[in-house]
């Protein structure tokens, strides 16, 4: 069956602490951030030594790393904008390397809102942006995992399809799609398939629907906080409170084979500990009737 993950930078009291949280509401793995104290950029070689002995200390798999753009504070909406691409692209191979240095192998990230029509200049520099980093990724046996959310998913998976390497991929996260997209959540998984090597696990609601381009441009200027100023368009909400069809969602995961990750993700919310907790309670209820469904089957 699956295993439960968390985000550790999303419990608010440091890594460190955060690898430990993780570890005491049951979780089996743990995603970082590539930002403050682990800034690819900057960080020391003692702290990459301090995260992996706590995670290894704590029974904790670091399941990615989240290469997280918009922190760059640099102009155009992820890989979208050629002149600015550049210092992007080093910090996400930078990432890649911590990935590496940490025993995970996946770091996601947001590139931008991928056209539907390929002809689009926009989709030009988006590819040669991510061509250069399948080639990347390929030569430090690791993978690009594409957040779900700006676009459908079938346009996802077929430009994640064009790069030679194969190592540009998906990170599904079902949420963004009720929330945002206004896609099957359930139905988006088969179309992705094998493409997806990393999950998050969110809820959400949408109230209204105000479109990809308009929503990750708000994200792009103003980060996570921004969309928490459009609640008369989507929420997001604890897992199982919102839209988000779970047991046929985590069946679809298994059809297609996933063995991976569900990493909670709570991006809002006044007490992110207590939430996390019972999202890992949530799950693992889920999965433990999932998993007595299929023994009965056999």
């Amino acid at each position: 069956m699956l295993k439960i993950g968390t985000l550790a930078d999303l419990f608010k009291i440091g890594v460190i602490n955060g690898i430990i949280a993780s570890e005491s509401c049951g979780a089996q793995g743990v995603q970082l951030y590539a930002w403050n104290e682990l800034n690819p950029m900057t960080v020391s070689a003692q702290k990459l030594h301090e995260v992996k002995t706590a995670a290894s200390d704590h029974g904790q798999k670091i399941t990615a790393i989240c290469g997280e753009l918009s922190e760059l504070k640099l102009k155009g909406h992820g890989l979208q904008d050629e002149a600015f691409n550049q210092p992007k692209l080093e910090y996400l191979k930078r990432t890649i390397d911590m990935a590496n240095e940490l025993g995970a192998n996946i770091v996601t990230t947001h590139i931008g809102v991928v056209p539907a029509d390929a002809s689009q200049e926009r989709y030009r520099v988006m590819s040669e942006a991510c061509a250069e980093l399948d080639e990347y990724a390929q030569s430090n046996d690791s993978w690009i995992a594409i957040e779900t959310g700006p676009e459908k998913i079938a346009t996802l998976s077929k430009f994640s399809d064009q790069f030679s390497n194969h190592r540009i991929a998906i990170n599904y996260d079902p949420a963004n799609l009720v929330m945002v997209t206004q896609e099957d959540e359930v139905e988006g998984v088969y179309t992705a398939g094998k493409r997806i090597v990393h999950t998050h696990a969110k809820d959400g609601i949408m109230k209204a629907y105000l479109g990809p381009e308009k929503v990750y441009a708000i994200f792009a200027e103003g980060g996570i906080e921004s969309l928490e100023k459009l609640p008369d368009y989507f929420m997001e909400v604890p897992l199982g409170e919102g839209q988000v069809r779970w047991v046929k969602y985590i069946q679809a995961l298994l059809d297609i084979n996933y063995d991976g990750f569900l990493t909670i993700e709570r991006e809002v919310g006044a007490t992110p500990d207590k939430d996390i907790r019972q999202a890992v309670q949530f799950l693992t209820n889920l999965l433990e009737s999932l998993s007595d469904i299929q023994r009965g089957k056999k």
